[in-house]
């Protein structure tokens, strides 16, 4: 079972209540992986555009593909506590869901390193999620972006986090 933080123990303010970045310099290296999942919501029209690669901006799969793993690569620059680190890999995964017209987003980060990579693999389905919904927003601005979450993350000395 995940540890439960106690309240007013959050990590990124000091005593005074300041913002700071987590000092892991004293934590071990090791093997450290976080996937996060969320999806895309639209009429089922839109979907069959990106299935059969008619919207007019591209490949919109693709494309979403690679600004995710363009994101993970630049989260702390855009999460200001965020440790920049170097990530061994970054995988990207959209799948289309016709019966939920929906596109699923799943993104798996890896590194070796003193800190975690779950705020990676979140960035990278926000804005593959993002991608999908500004590529296709001329046929459906209805859609919606849902279920962003982190589902496993490991390594570290906090162990295993799955979510069911």
């Amino acid at each position: 079972m995940p540890k439960k933080i106690a309240k007013n123990k959050l990590t990124h303010f000091d005593a005074k209540g300041n913002a700071v970045m987590v000092d892991v310099s004293a934590k071990a290296s090791t093997v450290r992986e976080a996937v996060a999942k969320g999806s895309v919501y639209m009429e089922a029209a839109t979907l069959r555009l990106i299935k059969t690669r008619k919207v007019k901006k591209g490949d919109v799969l693709a494309v979403a593909q690679l600004a995710g793993i363009t994101a993970a690569k630049r989260t702390p620059d855009m999460i200001p506590l965020c440790h920049p680190i170097a990530l061994t890999s970054v995988a990207v995964d959209l799948e289309c869901d016709a019966k939920a017209k929906a596109v699923r987003i799943t993104a798996t980060c890896k590194v070796t390193g003193q800190t975690g990579v779950e705020m990676e693999a979140l960035t990278a389905v926000s804005a593959a999620a993002l991608t999908v919904y500004d590529m296709c927003k001329s046929a459906d601005r209805a859609m919606r972006i849902s279920d962003i979450r982190l589902v496993k993350k490991s390594g570290g000395k906090s162990g295993i986090f799955v979510q069911k």
